[in-house]
């Protein structure tokens, strides 16, 4: 008994070793991204893979509201505390000099050239610093239960005349509803200016450092297409009253919550929102949603739509030891090449996969439309700025319009021209 005994030890203690010594040898990837529909379903992807060659996926959430300045406060300080991080065109130029080339990823050459292999984030050696998760794309949403598709809106009036009509007949709260808080006026404001021939900066729809410099980085805000914009705004918040008085400080969650609740018979958003707001565990308008084109303002000719395509993606780290990311790179081909992970994620979500191997074998619907209206067009204008300053230059912008909306009508002019300073100093000090 005493020697069974002793080997029964023995084999629990050598196995007890190989326990430990597969964990050992078990790597890690510490993934930095923001708690979001489209990114949860692309760590899905690196999670698979990762079950299945032995790299644990560590996921590490970030809040939207701080995400730029903790990653950059991580990547300035040469930190490892990342392996990969969730990247975006608005803060590309922020960082081209602190992530590793990603040219030589097996799959990169998939993926639609526009977007990744220009400057916005390029290094000074021509090479591209990003890896596209998924197409970026502003569309406007409408419910196909209160409008037919030969109905739509092609123009902001016709938008406020059909808002108000359903309104008037008792089928929702509101016309239309979307994000207007900092980090959000891509959902009021910037698609109402761009559909105006309207931009932040002058030359309208300029996104060339050099000729936006050459300018003075002159704001557009006392420009006539700048005031007309202001205005609609505050008259489908105060006079029309087609949108929610508190719309001002309302975020993209804030505008999709209202949206989902029946309450509003249009919206803009990313496209890949089609997914939450088809979901019936979450939306009470599931299958009652579809895109059009943005409704055009007073000066753009008809006919002559507007739309953007730019990228989300990933990006690694420079300062992580080459093991790393020798690692890291083959993960995120791997996520290119996953064409059966990316058509998963296209219908749990709805947002255009990169690899463009994937756009030949999806074939629904919504992927008809979404080809048609978006990705088969060339792109009017790209979704932010690419210089250094863009983001505190959002912010003054954002703070001017929204001062503008929420006072008097008649003080609009001058609240905007008074704001070209404020504007001009942030994207030049």
């Amino acid at each position: 008994m005493s020697e069974l005994r002793k080997w029964a030890i023995v084999c629990a203690a050598g196995i007890a070793l190989a326990a430990n010594g597969a964990a050992a040898q078990q790597k890690e990837l510490k993934i930095g991204y923001q708690p979001f529909p489209i990114q949860e379903a692309a760590i899905a992807i690196f999670e698979r893979w990762g079950a299945k060659n032995n790299v644990k996926i560590v996921k590490v959430p970030n809040s939207y509201g701080v995400y730029v300045e903790k990653m950059t406060a991580s990547l300035t300080s040469g930190s490892d505390q990342y392996d990969v991080i969730w990247h975006n065109d608005d803060w590309g130029q922020l960082w081209y000099k602190l992530l590793e080339p990603t040219n030589d990823i097996k799959g990169m050459e998939k993926v639609q050239p526009w977007g990744i292999q220009d400057f916005i984030f390029n290094n000074e050696q021509g090479q591209t610093t990003v890896v596209p998760m998924v197409h970026t794309l502003g569309a406007f949403f409408y419910r196909t239960d209160l409008v037919k598709e030969s109905e739509l809106p092609k123009t902001w009036a016709d938008m406020v005349r059909i808002s108000q009509k359903l309104q008037k007949e008792g089928k929702v709260k509101y016309g239309y509803v979307g994000g207007m808080s900092m980090n959000n006026t891509w959902f009021t404001w910037l698609w109402s200016m761009w559909t105006n021939n309207c931009d932040v900066l002058m030359p309208i729809f300029s996104r060339d450092n050099k000729v936006l410099a050459q300018n003075g980085f002159k704001p557009a805000l006392d420009q006539p297409c700048m005031q007309q914009s202001a205005e609609f705004w505050w008259d489908a918040i105060n006079t029309y009253k087609i949108s929610p008085r508190g719309m001002p400080t309302y975020d993209r969650n804030e505008a999709n919550a209202v949206f989902m609740a029946g309450d509003a018979a249009f919206t803009l958003a990313d496209s890949y929102f089609y997914g939450v707001f088809n979901d019936p565990a979450k939306s009470k308008i599931a299958g009652k949603v579809s895109i059009a084109h943005f409704p055009l303002g007073p000066n753009r000719k008809p006919g002559d739509y507007v739309l953007w395509n730019d990228i989300w993606g990933w990006a690694i780290p420079k300062a992580l030891p080459a093991e790393r990311k020798k690692l890291a790179k083959e993960m995120l081909s791997a996520f290119l090449l996953d064409e059966e992970g990316q058509i998963q994620m296209w219908n749990k979500t709805g947002g255009p996969p990169p690899n463009m191997d994937v756009w030949k074998k999806i074939d629904d619907p919504f992927w008809r439309k979404i080809k048609e209206l978006y990705l088969d067009v060339k792109p009017t204008v790209r979704g932010a700025y690419y210089f250094a300053n863009w983001p505190g230059t959002h912010k003054a912008f954002s703070d001017v319009v929204t001062k503008a909306v929420i006072g008097k009508r008649e003080d609009i002019p001058k609240v905007l021209k008074d704001g070209m300073q404020s504007v001009h100093d942030a994207a030049t000090k």
